[in-house]
């Protein structure tokens, strides 16, 4: 949080979320009873940015999120249509 505050990342959502899926290992999954481990806690991160801002954020969870263990996480990138300030109305970049 902190690299990606300094990094100037304009906004970061912070959620805890309980994975369900376990990547492509078949120890974890047994057919007809499903998942055999325990959910936890994990954290995720969602930042919206723009275009030019991508590759340098990107770089910056990258960095600060690896340890070299499983488990380490993946980055997504989706395409954001369109973003609006409710308050304002703005649209696009400058909502950001």
């Amino acid at each position: 949080m902190k690299a990606l505050e300094e990094a100037r990342a304009p906004g970061i959502t912070v959620t805890t979320v309980h994975p369900v899926g376990y990547g492509f290992d078949p120890n974890y999954f047994i057919p007809d009873k499903g998942f055999t481990k325990s959910y936890w806690d994990i954290t995720m991160l969602e930042v919206v940015c723009a275009d030019k801002d991508l590759d340098r954020l990107v770089q910056v969870i990258s960095e600060n999120s690896y340890t070299g263990s499983k488990g380490d996480g993946m980055i997504f990138v989706s395409p954001v249509e369109m973003a609006i300030r409710i308050r304002t109305g703005e649209k696009g970049e400058a909502a950001l």
